[in-house]
């Protein structure tokens, strides 16, 4: 049955489809958000998390290749962490006059690198702190300010609840919500009733996120919570082409097929060619983290794993070429 996607608006920026790519570390480059848009269905992109103590201290131009952006990607956001609240207003104003539409607060990362720093996820254990970084940022740009949270912190300790609250208070205008504690990672269901909490308790749009890899189940994460907009991440990787299948599943109730071996491969490879567009000298840096990026593709035939492993030794663009471009003959006029 078709299910009614409404725009959702965060700060008079209309996210239409609200189907939402989450950002993620060493995944949502300019090539991977330009794929996504690209193949339909997905309404933000978002940058990978930066550093706002890095950027304020060293400037635009140590982390530019997270800032590039094209206004093709619009609506687009920019990522940062820290818990510091003057080093991340500083940030802000740095990524919006660079030319950022929307800045989003990473309040979800788990990993130590940035947790142990009182970054991401770590900011919910004091929900005070956590909105004065949200006050600080809002009142430092003309531009929309997000945030991107998981449940809590420990397990059983939901208290992305009352941060919500505090973070609308504080000037945010949208909240993405994970429903998973940082401590769980990525283990465990999503309990989606926490998102469900959160939308009765404030007025800006709530997006959900976890556990969404197919229609079915962005329709019962809308039914269930109430939720603006459904949030997709690790679903993403490998099948960008996720948000058009959801998108037209929920408008018309009609399931897509599945995208055959050949179009997955030409989708792959267009990935790649993307990626590899401005490396210039950092060729080879930049095919190493395209090697897991690629292997996502499921890209073997059944009991096979025969093209994963080549993808995952290849030194140069050329190796992926003559991986890639025989299984995506068939199929490589849809770019």
């Amino acid at each position: 049955m078709p299910v009614s996607l409404q725009p959702l608006s965060i700060g008079g920026i209309s996210v239409n489809p609200p189907l939402t790519l989450a950002p993620m570390a060493g995944h949502t480059n300019h090539a991977f958000r330009t794929l996504c848009r690209d193949l339909g269905g997905c309404g933000l992109v978002c940058s990978e998390l930066i550093s706002g103590e890095i950027l304020t201290n060293s400037g635009v131009k140590h982390s530019q290749h997270l800032l590039d952006w094209t206004p093709d990607e619009r609506p687009f956001a920019v990522q940062l962490f820290g818990s510091d609240p003057a080093a991340m207003a500083l940030a802000a104003r740095i990524v919006a006059d660079n030319g950022a539409p929307i800045v989003d607060i990473n309040m979800g990362c788990w990993v130590p690198k940035v947790a142990k720093k009182g970054g991401g996820a770590a900011l919910l254990k004091d929900v005070c702190t956590a909105a004065r970084v949200v006050e600080a940022v809002a009142r430092a740009v003309d531009v929309p300010v997000t945030v991107k949270v998981r449940s809590g912190w420990t397990p059983g300790e939901p208290t992305a609840i009352p941060f919500a609250r505090a973070a609308e208070q504080a000037g945010a205008q949208a909240i993405a919500v994970h429903a998973r504690f940082a401590r769980q990672g990525f283990q465990g269901e999503a309990d989606w009733d926490i998102i469900r909490q959160i939308k009765a308790l404030v007025n800006i749009p709530v997006i959900g996120n976890g556990d969404v890899t197919s229609a079915r189940d962005a329709a019962r994460l809308l039914a269930l919570t109430g939720c603006d907009g459904v949030m997709i991440g690790r679903a993403a990787l490998g099948q960008p082409w996720i948000f058009h299948q959801i998108e037209h599943e929920l408008r018309t109730g009609e399931m897509l097929p599945a995208p055959t071996r050949a179009e997955r491969a030409a989708i792959a490879l267009e990935h790649a060619r993307r990626t590899l567009m401005n490396a210039g000298s950092h060729e080879t840096v930049v095919v190493r983290e395209l090697r897991g990026q690629l292997s996502k593709y499921q890209l073997d035939e059944p009991g096979s794993a025969l093209v994963r492993s080549q993808l995952v030794r290849v030194e140069t663009g050329d190796d992926i070429e003559r991986i890639l471009l025989p299984l995506a003959e068939t199929a490589i006029e849809a770019f």
